[in-house]
Formats: C-alpha cells, structure tokens, sequence
C-alpha cells in the first residue's frame, strides 16, 4: 500500500518562530479568497459536462488550492500535482518528503506522494513509472469521473497516449481554469492591490535610482530585490533595455551600460505577495528630461491607453472594443506590442486581445471585476528609441478603474489625451 496522509480540519502548522506580517495581510480573509476560487474551478468543471480535472501547471494548483511549493521548477517538472473532482476527496499528490507542507490548508483533503513518469527523474524506470500512474487515474475513474473523461492542464505525450488506451479520454483543462479565474473576488483584488503596491516601491526605487554607468541589469536588480523583501514570489520575464535596444521591443536586461539621456523602458511581470501579478510598464529617462523625440513617443502611447481605456464597460465585446481601438500609425505598426489588452490575475489570463490584422477580434464580452491590463508600444519602424507603458484596471460597474497608481511624467499634465476630450492625462496617474 502507498502512503498517504488524510489532512485533519484541524492541522495547523507549527511556528516557533516570529513572522513579519505582508502588505494587506489583516485585510485578506484567505478562507473566503480559497473557497471561492475552488467553487469556481467546480462550477467550471460542471458547465463543461465534466466530473474531475489534474492540475499540473502550479499557478492553476495555487489558484485552486493555494498551495506552492517549488512554483517554477513545477513548471518543468511534472513532479507535483492535484486531483479536484466536483463530488469527492480534494487530493493533492505532493514532491518527495514535501507532505507536511500543506498541512494548513482545510481544502485538500488528502495528501499522497506524486507517482512521476518523466525521464530526468526516472531515467529507464520512466515507463513503469508512468504505468504506475495510469492504475492511480484509472481508481480515481472509477469513483469520481465515471464519464472517463478528465480535465488536464498540462501533460506530456506518453501520458496522454497512455490515458487514452486506457479508455480515458483528455480535454483542455487550461480552458476551464482560464475560465474560472476571470471574475475576481473582493478577496482577490486584495492581493493584487497588495502586488502592485510592492511593485510601484520598486519602480520608485528604480526611477530615483537609475543613473548612467549602471547596466541594465543592475536597474533590473532593484525590482527582484524589492518584491523578494516583501513576499513576493518571482518575475516572468525580465523585459527591460535602454536606449536603441528599446526599438524594437521584447529585448531583455544585458549588461549594457546605460548612457546619459537614454530612454529606459519595462515591464514588471512580477508575481507578488499572495501569488497575485502587478504588471505595469513604465519608460523613465536618465536624468530624468526628456527631449522632444522622447515627449513625443511617450503622449503617443499615454493617448493609445487613454483611448482604449475609455472604451471599456461592462457588456462591451471584444469585437466592438477592436473595431474602435486607438489606430497606430503606419510607421509605428511593425513594432506594434503582442496585444492591445489582456486579462490579469496571478499571471497573464484571459481574455487575450490583438491587433486587427493579428486576429483581434475574438469572441466575449468584458465582465464586471474582470481585471484587464492596458498596453501599448510605440517605437517607429528603424526608429532609435521607443516607449513602453501599461496599466492595470478593474473593469467596474461604469467602466475601468485604475488599479496601477504609480504616475506618469510631470509634462503628461500640460496635454489632454483626446482632442475631442478635456481629460488630461492625469487620470493614467500624473506625477504630483
């Protein structure tokens, strides 16, 4: 018999230690926050005709059960991972020796070793590994999914082959979990309020700290620190350049020593406390004046979020929004950025909308306490320098609510951001 250990309503874990409460923390009620983001990976689940789904991807697992342990080596290694069915047992197959770890957690009802199949941790064993694994769906099957139907996020191709010889046939999990975690909790918002607090303490850090003679990843340093001092978990990416190599865009920090005058631009990504996303772009410039080119790059993407943020209601499709999104100029569509908004949560989620000519127009509608970010690039095709700026909103009851508070640049305020429209640009969060 394997081992497994049943969790006790009770389990707490043991501190003999003294912590430093996170940002937010007194606010949170975290039985609230992990019963309703449970509730709606069920729902989800039950609206697609399905009875259970394995989540591997660990941010799903977070969402789901707010565990973690080991985030981003998970997201390579199929090493950890849990079973949800809509009536039964809440099972969480956990890393080696890792069991006690969750231990305050009421959700999860059991928790039992991970049965793993991939050839770095088995080598030759692999197979046997995998046929293990198999026995283990197959009981699960035949209590809690009778339909031989399961939800799976993330799987290799020997597991799915195997599934489907043994009679079970695998679905997309990564859509009901995109589903479920659109619609925010106040619970939710909590955390990501949290995030992007931590978040604009860095960006302050960086924009008074930035100076020639630093390399980028010097500058880029300062936001890791920042968000690993108070509880933050990590970065997606690490999008950050100066001067040319900000045109085009997506290029990442390097040891390039930064010059005076140079535009800076970013994108933060950062996974913060509580595993919420604070992604926001800023482009700052050494010594902090800009020339004329800069101030022109900057307003131009200042009004492409204005514009587009305007839109946003809820009951507005994404098909509307696309058709009347601000219109980038020829010169500057090349460079154009991956997508002109897309869902946030505890990482990029859905809904993902793109350019025109790279299939904007999808299907959905925004929704109330979705929470969306607003993006925009602006660098000239062969230009020298570009911009890059994104917030981060609550789709409210009348439409976007700015969530990303850190301001932009003091010349912002002597311009308004739509000719037909008086508002200045302070409504993006103006330096005072």
């Amino acid at each position: 018999m394997r081992f497994s250990r049943k969790i006790s309503p009770d389990a707490k874990p043991k501190q003999n230690f003294v912590t430093k409460k996170r940002l937010g923390e007194d606010e949170i009620n975290f039985d609230k926050l992990r019963s309703y983001r449970l509730d709606r990976v069920k729902k989800e689940l039950e609206k697609n005709n399905l009875e259970a789904c394995i989540l591997f991807d660990p941010v799903n697992v977070r969402y789901a059960l707010d565990t973690t342990n080991m985030s981003v080596y998970n997201m390579h290694n199929l090493t950890r991972y849990c079973f949800i069915p809509i009536n039964g047992p809440i099972i969480l197959y956990e890393y080696f020796n890792c069991e006690k770890l969750s231990n305050h957690l009421n959700l999860i009802s059991e928790v039992r070793p991970a049965i793993t199949w991939d050839y770095f941790s088995n080598g030759d064993q692999a197979g046997v590994q995998l046929e293990k694994w198999i026995s283990e769906i197959k009981d699960l099957s035949n209590s809690y999914f009778k339909s031989k139907k399961l939800a799976i996020d993330v799987i290799n191709a020997p597991a799915v082959t195997a599934l489907n010889k043994s009679g079970i046939k695998v679905v997309d999990g990564k859509l009901i979990l995109e589903q479920a975690r659109v619609i925010k909790s106040p619970e939710e918002l909590k955390c990501m309020k949290a995030a992007i607090d931590v978040a604009e303490i860095g960006v302050n850090k960086m924009r008074e700290e930035l100076k020639a003679g630093m390399t980028e990843d010097e500058l880029w340093s300062i936001l890791h620190k920042t968000n690993i001092e108070y509880g933050g978990e990590w970065i997606e990416c690490r999008i950050l350049s100066s001067g040319e190599r900000t045109n085009p865009w997506m290029q990442e920090s390097s040891n390039k020593v930064i010059q005076r005058g140079e535009m800076v631009s970013f994108d933060t990504d950062m996974v913060g406390p509580y595993g919420y996303c604070a992604d926001i772009s800023r482009a700052f410039v050494e010594g902090h004046k800009f020339n004329d080119e800069q101030k022109k790059l900057y307003l131009m993407a200042v009004e492409h979020i204005n514009h587009n943020s305007r839109l946003i209601k809820p009951g507005v499709s994404f098909k509307e929004f696309t058709e009347k999104s601000w219109k980038l100029p020829g010169e500057y569509y090349g460079n154009r950025y991956s997508c002109m908004i897309h869902g946030i949560g505890l990482c990029d989620e859905w809904p993902q909308i793109k350019y025109p000519k790279d299939g904007g127009q999808r299907e959905g509608y925004f929704e109330k306490n979705m929470t969306i970010t607003v993006e925009s690039y602006i660098g000239k095709v062969g230009g020298k320098e570009g911009v890059k700026l994104e917030q981060q909103y609550l789709v409210g009851e009348n439409g976007l609510e700015l969530m990303s508070l850190h301001p932009l640049e003091d010349f912002c305020l002597l311009y308004t951001s739509d000719a037909a429209d008086d508002t200045p640009c302070v409504d993006l969060g103006g330096r005072r």
